[in-house]
C-alpha cells in the first residue's frame, strides 16, 4: 500500500510539470496577442434617389393661410414633386420640420438642407397615411 502511494506521489509529479509549463506557456501567449476587434458588419446603403423621383407632401401647421403653398413653391423650385399641400392633421409646431418615411432618411436630411429646416426625423405624428403616398412630409411650423 505504502508502494502504491509512493508511485503514485511521483507519477504525479512527473506529469505536473509539462502540463504546468503548457498552461503557462499558452497564458503568455494569449497576453501578447493583440484582441481583435471584430467590426460591425456595414449595412448596405443604396444611392441616394434623384429628386424628380421623390416626392413631397407639404402641410401647414402653424396656421397661416398661404404658408403652404408658398412652402411647396420653394420645394418645386428645388427640383421635388409636390404631392399633397394642405393642412397638417395636428397644428403647433413650433418649428419647421422634414418627416420621412422608414429607409429614406437621407432624402430627408437632403431636403431639409436644400430648404434651410434644422430637423429631420421619422414620422413623428404623423401616419403614413397622412404622406398620400409621397415619401417625405414638409411640416411648417410657428
Amino acid at each position: 500500500m505504502l508502494e502504491l502511494v509512493g508511485l503514485l506521489i511521483v507519477a504525479i509529479a512527473l506529469l505536473a510539470k509539462p502540463v504546468l509549463h503548457h498552461a503557462q506557456t499558452e497564458a503568455r501567449a494569449a497576453a501578447a496577442k493583440p484582441a481583435v476587434v471584430k467590426k460591425p458588419a456595414a449595412t448596405k446603403v443604396g444611392p441616394l434617389l434623384p429628386r424628380r423621383r421623390v416626392s413631397v407632401t407639404v402641410l401647414n401647421g402653424n396656421g397661416v393661410s398661404g404658408a403652404a403653398a408658398a412652402e411647396a413653391s420653394r420645394v418645386r423650385a428645388r427640383g421635388y414633386k409636390i404631392g399633397v399641400v394642405g393642412n397638417a392633421p395636428r397644428g403647433g409646431y413650433g418649428r419647421s420640420i422634414v418627416m420621412y418615411r422608414a429607409g429614406l432618411n437621407r432624402e430627408g436630411s437632403r431636403l431639409a438642407h436644400d430648404l434651410g429646416i434644422g430637423m429631420a426625423s421619422p414620422l413623428d405624428g404623423l401616419h403614413p397615411r397622412d404622406l398620400h403616398g409621397a415619401k417625405l412630409a414638409v411640416v411648417i411650423g410657428g
